[in-house]
């Protein structure tokens, strides 16, 4: 599946978690609309009509108990309106009581309503018919008890009514709660699966780079060897894999170079070596003397065959250090020694060149374990390059410290200087920060190479105009 598809789907799961969640809300908050809309507009209205009407029934209670006393008409005709009035909200009612309970004290009401109703008309037609001599007092009415049970079923309607508010605030309350457990669990979910589908892809994508980045340093380094493990068949995969054919064919080519280059340098090897032969005899006059102008033809082709001998056995080195197979042999050395012996072989060189040799101590010990001709070459590479970039009149400086677990030794000059841009390089095979100096190389990467074999490292600071120091660090003998 391709990245781009694992990351649609993934945010993907995610939207439809959302969007199920804001269903699931809208539907909750559906409920809770309907719930409140009914408490507004049915039961709160039904309680203030039954409300209302029970006032009016006192109102009524009063003004008949005034037209028993009093006998007039006027309270008789205000009683009739109020009684309509109690009787359209009683008829309102109907609208809103939509339980069983409700119905059956509502249609119990209204019953009790109409019976005193009636009693309170034929009392009133009954009282004025009689003399106003004779009189009653308002407790003896006949409608009173009518009156007093109409007020009751109204009270007992009013409770059923509360009785439905008190239910559908319950409903309410479980509602609201239901809602907010329920997107407080659907927002954590689609957190979840954000971050776990992020976390996911990214560390699929990091871990992959990871990969990417360290195999290609390796190969820029030039230590690259097994393949990058790829699985899948996304983006990164096709990366992955195209990246392994690359290091596959860039390692053939530097082997079919080792190789050829190894092969050459062993073929020119032995013809060399007769060519050099064959100078050293006629220059010592074995065929017979010579005259001066062969003489000097003769000292050309011993120089040119030694230059030449040295560039062969270079690469040979170079071949063998990079394959692993250099001969080594491990013993205590004193590098003391070693470095005066280094010296002495380039102070003609140096004097040629008017460079000042010198050498400097830090500490006592300086024995390792090492191969002795190998050590000597690498002193030998790094003040033969201090003594080539160097001017006249400079001076180079060998300097031995004893560095506690290690020993170092550092070559310092005051020559011409490595460029910035050339400096992480200069340990690499065939780069030469100053290409008309001479040199081939390789001095500098079979130091390294040699180094490298011996349990040490070595490093390299310049500051172009002022001069370099080169410092090799070996691990001390444990013995000493």
């Amino acid at each position: 599946m391709r990245l781009a598809s694992k990351i649609f789907l993934g945010f993907s799961l995610v939207i439809v978690v959302l969007a199920t969640v804001g269903v699931l809300g809208l539907r909750a908050v559906g409920r809770l609309v309907s719930v409140n809309r009914e408490i507004s507009s049915e039961t709160l209205p039904a309680l203030r009509l039954a409300g209302g009407v029970r006032d009016t029934l006192l109102t009524m209670a009063r003004l008949e108990a005034r037209f028993v006393v009093l006998r007039d008409k006027r309270y008789a005709e205000l009683w009739r309106e109020s009684a309509a009035h109690a009787r359209a909200d009683l008829t309102r009612l109907t609208e809103f009581a939509h339980t069983g309970p409700e119905a059956a004290r509502l249609a119990a009401a209204r019953a009790a309503f109409e019976g005193y109703h009636t009693a309170v008309l034929a009392e009133h037609n009954r009282l004025l018919t009689m003399p106003a001599a004779v009189a009653i007092g308002p407790d003896e009415s006949p409608a009173r008890r009518l009156g007093e049970q109409v007020e009751s079923e109204l009270e007992e309607l009013q409770q059923a009514t509360y009785a439905r508010v008190l239910r559908a605030q319950t409903e309410v309350a479980r509602l609201e709660k239901r809602t907010w457990n329920g997107v407080i669990v659907a927002l954590a979910t689609a957190l979840v699966l954000a971050l776990i589908t992020t976390a996911v892809i990214a560390l699929r994508i990091t871990r992959s780079l990871r990969r990417l980045s360290v195999a290609t340093a390796a190969v820029a380094a030039g230590s690259f060897r097994d393949p990058i493990p790829v699985a899948g068949n996304d983006e990164v995969a096709v990366l992955g894999r195209s990246f392994n054919a690359m290091a596959d064919r860039l390692r053939q080519h530097d082997e079919m170079k080792e190789e050829f280059f190894a092969t050459l340098s062993h073929e020119l090897r032995s013809p060399i070596t007769s060519v050099r032969e064959a100078g050293h005899l006629l220059a010592d006059g074995v065929p017979g003397p010579l005259t001066p102008k062969q003489a000097r033809l003769v000292d050309i082709i011993r120089r040119s065959t030694d230059r030449l001998l040295r560039l062969v056995n270079q690469i040979l080195d170079a071949s063998r250090l990079r394959a692993g197979v250099l001969p080594l042999e491990h013993v205590p050395l004193d590098l003391d020694w070693l470095v005066g012996r280094a010296m002495e072989e380039l102070r003609p060189i140096a004097e040629e060149g008017k460079v000042t040799l010198a050498r400097e101590r830090v500490g006592s010990r300086f024995t390792v374990q090492g191969d002795e001709d190998r050590l000597v070459q690498v002193v030998v590479n790094l003040l033969a390059n201090a003594v080539r970039f160097t001017p006249v009149g400079g001076r180079v400086t060998v300097r031995l410290i004893d560095a506690g677990p290690e020993c170092e030794i550092q070559v310092e000059d005051t020559g011409v200087g490595i460029p910035a841009h050339e400096l992480p390089h200069v340990f690499e095979s065939y780069r030469q920060a100053h290409p008309g100096k001479g040199g081939t190389g390789l001095g500098l990467a079979i130091v390294r190479g040699l180094v490298h074999a011996h349990g040490g490292r070595v490093t390299a600071e310049s500051q172009e105009g002022k001069g370099s120091r080169f410092s090799v660090l070996l691990p001390r003998d444990r013995a000493a």
